[in-house]
């Protein structure tokens, strides 16, 4: 598993702060709407700068006609970014087009799709896909999978039957992961540390529990050093 931290505080400063006191760890830096749309490729920058060993996961969650989500790829490729996602609800022939265009690059990101967003309950998301969870996220990993994407953004609790119905070397970036049982806030679906690791999971998103800490610095070596075990 690969450490990813989410930086979804309110202000550049703030995540920039955050950003410098874990400069030291290799992670993975989560860079959403909200802190791009407000401080945008500066900020993605600025993160290059504090942290070289950081890799930057845009989560953008692409979500258009195909021709302009390539589009949308494509700048995100001249970012430098290191992984960003889009909605499976796009379909096959909008994850074809972007990985074709992507083709191009000699170092592209990895691309994850979007299954079911960890805020669904089962109710809820029936409402709106008309299937489970369980099923229309296979479902949607499956797609993903036959074209060429490299992995999908799922909970834990989707993980191993994802990977087992796609493959290992299939990524699974799991949110609303609470290392040690910390309170769940607006995610419905979370999970610890020990299940992401049972489940298969390759990419533990952590916002809030790291965030929110008084030392978020002992807090993420306290998760790197339990994932060691793990």
């Amino acid at each position: 598993m690969e450490l990813c931290v989410a930086l979804d505080l309110p202000s550049a400063e703030e995540n920039l702060a955050l950003a410098e006191s874990l400069k030291d760890y290799n992670i993975w830096m989560k860079v959403g709407f909200r802190a791009y749309i407000r401080d945008g490729k500066p900020f993605i920058e600025a993160l290059k700068s504090i942290g070289p060993d950081f890799r930057i996961f845009l989560d953008l969650k692409l979500y258009d006609i195909p021709n302009t989500m390539a589009d949308a790829a494509e700048e995100i490729a001249k970012l430098g970014v290191d992984m960003f996602n889009i909605h499976a609800s796009a379909g096959a022939v909008a994850m074809r087009t972007v990985m074709e265009r992507l083709s191009a690059y000699e170092k592209r990101p990895l691309v994850l799709a979007v299954t079911a967003l960890t805020s669904f309950d089962e109710e809820n998301f029936r409402l709106v896909y008309e299937k489970g969870i369980d099923e229309k996220a296979e479902q949607f990993a499956k797609m993903s999978y036959a074209n060429g994407l490299d992995g999908v953004v799922c909970s834990t609790f989707e993980s191993r039957a994802i990977k087992n119905a796609t493959s290992d070397d299939f990524l699974t970036l799991c949110p609303g992961i609470r290392p040690f049982g910390e309170e769940a806030g607006d995610q419905q679906r979370v999970a610890t540390l020990d299940l992401a690791a049972k489940e298969r999971v390759d990419f533990p998103v952590v916002g809030r529990p790291v965030y929110k800490d008084e030392d978020p610095r002992a807090k993420v070596e306290k998760i790197l050093n339990v994932m060691a075990t793990l």
